[in-house]
C-alpha cells in the first residue's frame, strides 16, 4: 500500500526472480501464481468502502490453506517460549511439566492461602469439570469452564518446574466470559464481534478489580459464572479468545477418576475440520462449505514419552426457564451469525479467525497470535501469523487433563511478546492521546543514512489518517503518520507532520523494497521522467526473527515458502491521485505513466499499478506525480517467478493476466500489461469519484470488480468493454471521458491484433516455422512499446496535452 493514503495493502499477482532452490514445476512458470493465502480482506474496505460483512470469503480462503502440527510438538514449543532460556532447545520440558501438573489433575494439590481460611483445591477442578459435561446449552457451559480455568491456574501458580519461569505477574492471565459485543473501527467501516471467553490480563478485566475483601484470585474464580457488566474491553487488550461449540444433545464424558502420564491419543476428530470454499461460476462469494480435514498430514512426532511422563437438549416439558435460555442461546448465535454473514451461519474456524482479524488489528506489527476452539471436551490451538495459519491436533480435556494444564501452564507464564505484541513498539501516553513509540530496535542494514543511528519515531496510532490492515495472511500492510525530531533536523525541507511509516510483512525471499529503491534513485538521477516521481526513503529497518522460524521448530513441511519478515519504512507524506480530477487528474496520471516507462527501460519492473500506488504532491502550485509502493517489484537482472504472493491488484490487471493461464503463472508480465492498469486506473476514479470525492455506494460503478475471483473479474471487465458507451456521466469533464474513451479503444485495437498474432502463430505452429517462446520473444523485442506510442500519439491525448500546457503555471 501506499504512504499517505487511507488504503490497505491489495491482493496481488507477480512475475518475479526466482529463488536458487526453486522446484523444477516453478522454473516452467512465466509469473507468479495466485497466491490464495497472499489475500488481503481490508482490500475491500480500502478500495471500495466494502462492508465488513463482504470480507469473510478471503478470510476463508486464508483458512482453506491451514497447516497442521501435532499438539504435543506445539506444546514443546509454547513451553520452549516460557523458558528461563527461549533460544536453547529444551526438549525434556514437556515431559518435567506433564510430570509436574499430574498432582493439579488428580486432586492432591491445595494452594496456599490466599487470604485467612481462603485456599484453593485442585479437587475442585473435577466438580467444575463435571459440571461442564451436564447437558446444557453452549452458554450454560462457559462458567464452569472457566471456573475450572481459573482454580487450575490458581493451583498452577504455584507449581515449579526447573528451566520455566514464574507465572507473570506483570500479565496475571485470566478467562473471562464475554458474549457482548465488542466493536473496532476499520477505516470507513466498524467490525462487531462477540466471543464467548477472553483471554485477558487481569487489569483489563471488567470483573478484576478486586478490593480488600476480594482479593484477585477470588474474585476471579468466585465470579467465573457472571457475565460481565459495564465497563468495556477493547481488542487490544485481548491476549486470546475461546470459542465454543456444543453439538451433543446430551451430556458430555466427564472427567476421568486419576490421570497418569501417557502417550499421546489423537482425538476424534483428530484436527479440527476447516471449511473449504467451492466457487460456482467463478465468483468468490459463491462457496459452499464442505467439512474435510486440514490438507496437511501431522509431522511425525519424536520418540514416545516415558510412560510416567450443540444443540440445545429438547425440554420436554416446555419450562420458561428453560424457553428463557433458548432465546439466550438463540439471540448470542444469531448475533454471531447475522453481524457477519446473513445468509449462512459461521463455521468456528471462520469465527475464531475473524476474531484474529480483529486482534492483528488493533495492536501494530503483532508477530503471533493464539487462539483456542473447544468443540464439546475437545480443545484446539490455532497459531497465526503473516506467513499462514497452525492448528494442533486436539486434546481431549476430560481424558487428557494433564495436556491441557500444560497448555494453561505455559500460556500462565507468558510475557506480551511470547502471545505476540511487539514490545519494540510501546505506547505512550503525551497530553492525553495515546501513540506509540519505536524503542529498542538494534538497525544493522537497515539505516538509510549511515549517521542517523537508532530513530525517536512517535507512531500517532489514534490518527484519523492511519490506515490498517484488516485480513489474516499476507503483506499486512499499515501506514501510520510518524513523527521524529531526528529525522526532521535531517530532511529540513520536510514539515514534521508530513511523514508516514509504512509498517508490512515483506516476502522474505524477495528482493526488499529499500533494495529496488536504491536502483531506482539511480535511474531518477539519470532521467528527469523519473526525479521528484518516486517516493523519498527516509529511513528503515528489517527486523529479525522470519516467520519461517516457528515452522521450522514444529516441523512445517517447506517452512521457507512464503516466509515473511517484518519492515519499517518512512517515507514523506502523499496524497491520492483519487483527489484530483479534471486536467490535474490527467496531468498526474501521465506523470506516473512516463516515470513507470523509464523506470521499466531502466530495469525496474514496477508490477503493481493501482489508485493506491499513484500518488501526488505540490510543488511551485503543480501537483507532482509519485509512482509509489515498490515492495512487489522486481529488477531486471533476475527473471522468472519468485515468492508466493502475487503483483497487481485484481480489478487493474491486464485482462491477460485475469484468465485461467495467467492466475496460473502461465502468461508472462510484459510492458503492457502495466500500461493497461493505467488505463483501467483512469476508468476507476472517473467513474467513481466526483470532484476527487468517492461517490455514495448507491452512486458509484464497478464495486464487483473488487469482490469476485481474479477470473471473474476479467469476464466483467471485457463486459463493460462492449458497454463503456453507456457509462458517461453529468459531472465528468468532457475532455477526460473522451481521453477514457480513446484509451479504452486502443486497448480494444490491441486485443484485435494480439488475437491475429497468436492465430498467426498457431498456424506457423503447426507448419513448423516458429515456437510460441520464438514468437513471444520476437514481440518483446520490437513491439513492447507499441501501447505506449498508440495511446499517447491519440488526437485526444495530444489536446489533453496542449490544455495541460495552457493551464501550467509559469515557473
Amino acid at each position: 500500500m501506499s504512504p499517505g493514503e487511507a488504503q490497505a495493502d491489495q491482493p496481488n499477482l507477480s512475475c518475479t526472480p526466482p529463488r536458487a532452490n526453486q522446484s523444477s514445476h516453478v522454473s516452467n512458470l512465466k509469473s507468479t501464481p495466485l497466491s490464495r493465502g497472499a489475500s488481503a480482506a481490508s482490500d475491500h474496505i480500502g478500495l471500495i468502502g466494502a462492508k465488513i460483512n463482504q470480507i469473510r470469503p478471503w478470510i476463508e480462503r486464508d483458512i482453506e490453506k491451514t497447516k497442521t502440527c501435532n499438539v504435543d510438538v506445539m506444546l514443546g514449543d509454547l513451553l520452549q517460549r516460557a523458558s528461563n532460556d527461549p533460544e536453547t532447545p529444551q526438549p525434556d520440558l514437556l515431559d518435567k511439566c506433564l510430570d509436574a501438573v499430574l498432582k493439579v489433575c488428580n486432586g492432591k494439590f491445595s494452594t496456599k492461602e490466599k487470604k485467612p481460611g481462603q485456599i484453593f483445591r485442585s479437587s475442585d477442578i473435577a466438580q467444575s469439570l463435571r459440571d461442564y459435561s451436564l447437558p446444557m446449552i453452549e452458554t450454560k457451559s462457559y462458567a464452569p469452564f472457566i471456573k475450572a480455568t481459573s482454580t487450575a491456574l490458581a493451583c498452577l501458580e504455584e507449581i515449579l518446574v526447573e528451566g520455566m519461569r514464574a507465572a507473570s505477574s506483570d500479565l496475571e492471565m485470566i478467562c473471562q466470559h464475554n458474549d457482548m459485543p465488542i466493536y473496532q473501527k476499520h477505516q470507513t467501516e466498524k467490525s462487531k464481534r462477540i466471543p464467548d471467553v477472553f483471554i485477558l490480563p487481569s487489569k483489563s478485566s471488567k470483573e478484576a478489580s478486586p478490593d480488600a475483601a476480594n482479593p484477585p484470585w477470588d474474585h476471579r474464580v468466585q465470579n467465573a459464572a457472571k457475565k460481565p457488566k459495564g465497563g468495556r474491553i477493547f481488542w487490544k487488550d485481548v491476549l486470546a479468545s475461546i470459542e465454543f461449540k456444543r453439538t451433543s444433545n446430551f451430556g458430555l464424558e466427564g472427567p476421568s477418576a486419576s490421570y497418569k502420564l501417557e502417550k499421546y491419543t489423537p482425538t476424534d476428530p483428530e484436527y479440527r475440520k476447516v471449511p473449504v470454499r467451492e466457487a460456482s461460476a467463478g465468483s468468490a462469494t459463491a462457496v459452499s462449505v464442505l467439512q474435510i480435514k486440514a490438507e496437511q498430514p501431522a509431522p511425525d512426532l519424536p520418540p514416545p514419552r516415558r510412560s510416567n511422563c450443540d444443540d440445545v437438549v429438547k425440554n420436554t416439558n416446555g419450562s420458561s426457564k428453560r424457553k428463557a435460555e433458548d432465546d439466550e442461546e438463540s439471540a448470542a448465535k444469531r448475533a454471531k451469525t447475522t453481524n457477519t454473514d446473513a445468509d449462512r451461519p459461521l463455521d468456528v474456524t471462520v469465527q475464531t479467525a475473524l476474531y484474529a482479524a480483529e486482534m492483528f488489528a488493533a495492536n501494530i506489527a503483532v508477530t503471533h497470535l493464539l487462539n483456542l476452539i473447544i468443540v464439546d471436551n475437545i480443545v484446539w490451538i490455532w497459531y497465526y501469523d503473516r506467513q499462514g495459519i497452525i492448528q494442533s491436533s486436539g486434546i481431549n480435556f476430560m481424558k487428557d487433563l494433564p495436556r491441557f494444564m500444560v497448555l494453561l501452564y505455559a500460556l500462565q507464564r507468558f510475557n506480551l511478546g511470547d502471545w505476540g505484541r511487539n514490545t519494540q513498539f510501546e505506547e505512550v501516553v503525551e497530553e492525553g492521546v495515546h501513540k506509540t513509540s519505536l524503542n529498542g530496535v538494534v538497525v544493522k542494514d537497515g539505516v538509510h543514512k549511515a549517521d542517523l543511528g537508532g530513530v525517536d519515531l512517535v507512531i500517532h496510532t489514534n490518527s484519523k489518517e492511519r490506515v490498517t490492515h484488516y485480513g489474516l495472511q499476507g503483506r499486512a500492510t499499515n501506514v501510520i503518520p510518524v513523527t521524529s525530531e531526528k529525522l526532521s533536523a535531517e530532511f529540513p525541507d520536510i514539515k514534521k507532520d508530513r511523514m508516514v511509516a509504512k509498517i508490512f510483512w515483506a516476502e522474505e525471499d524477495r528482493i526488499s523494497e529499500p533494495e529496488i529503491l536504491k536502483k531506482v534513485h539511480k535511474i531518477a538521477a539519470k532521467e528527469s521522467d523519473v526525479e521528484g516521481h518516486v517516493p523519498q526513503l527516509l529511513w528503515y529497518c528489517r527486523f529479525p526473527n522470519p516467520t519461517r522460524a516457528v515452522r521450522e521448530a514444529l516441523g512445517i513441511p517447506e517452512a521457507k515458502k512464503g516466509s515473511r519478515v517484518l519492515y519499517i519504512l518512512v517515507f514523506r507524506k502523499l496524497d491520492p491521485i483519487t483527489a484530483l480530477y479534471g486536467i490535474e487528474l490527467f496531468d498526474v496520471w501521465r506523470q506516473c505513466i512516463l516515470c513507470h516507462i523509464a523506470l521499466w527501460k531502466g530495469g525496474v519492473y514496477h508490477l503493481d499499478v493501482s489508485p493506491g500506488n499513484l500518488m501526488c504532491y505540490k510543488k511551485d502550485r503543480r501537483w507532482i506525480g509519485v509512482l509509489n509502493d515498490y515492495d512487489l517489484s522486481s529488477l531486471k537482472i533476475n527473471a522468472g517467478p519468485m515468492g508466493n504472493e502475487r503483483t497487481g491488484t485484481v480489478p487493474f490487471m491486464a485482462l491477460d493476466l485475469l484468465t485461467p493461464e495467467g492466475q496460473r503463472g502461465e502468461v508472462a508480465h510484459l510492458y503492457r500489461h502495466d500500461l493497461e492498469s493505467f488505463v483501467w486506473v483512469l476508468v476507476w476514479v472517473c467513474l467513481r469519484y466526483e470532484n476527487g470525492v468517492l461517490l455514495a455506494a448507491s452512486s458509484r460503478l464497478l464495486d464487483e470488480w473488487a469482490t469476485v475471483d481474479p477470473v471473474t473479474c476479467g469476464e466483467k471487465k471485457r463486459t463493460f468493454l462492449d458497454r463503456f458507451v453507456h457509462f458517461e456521466r453529468d459531472w465528468m469533464d468532457p475532455q477526460i471521458w473522451r481521453l477514457v474513451e480513446d484509451s479504452l479503444e486502443v486497448l480494444e485495437d490491441d486485443k484485435h491484433r494480439q488475437v491475429k498474432n497468436k492465430i498467426a502463430q498457431a498456424r506457423k505452429a503447426r507448419r513448423g516455422i516458429r515456437t510460441d517462446a520464438e514468437e513471444e520473444k520476437e514481440e518483446k523485442k520490437t513491439g513492447e512499446y507499441d501501447l505506449f506510442h498508440a495511446l499517447t500519439a491519440t488526437e485526444t491525448w495530444e489536446r489533453t496535452l496542449k490544455t495541460l500546457c495552457a493551464y501550467l503555471p509559469e515557473s
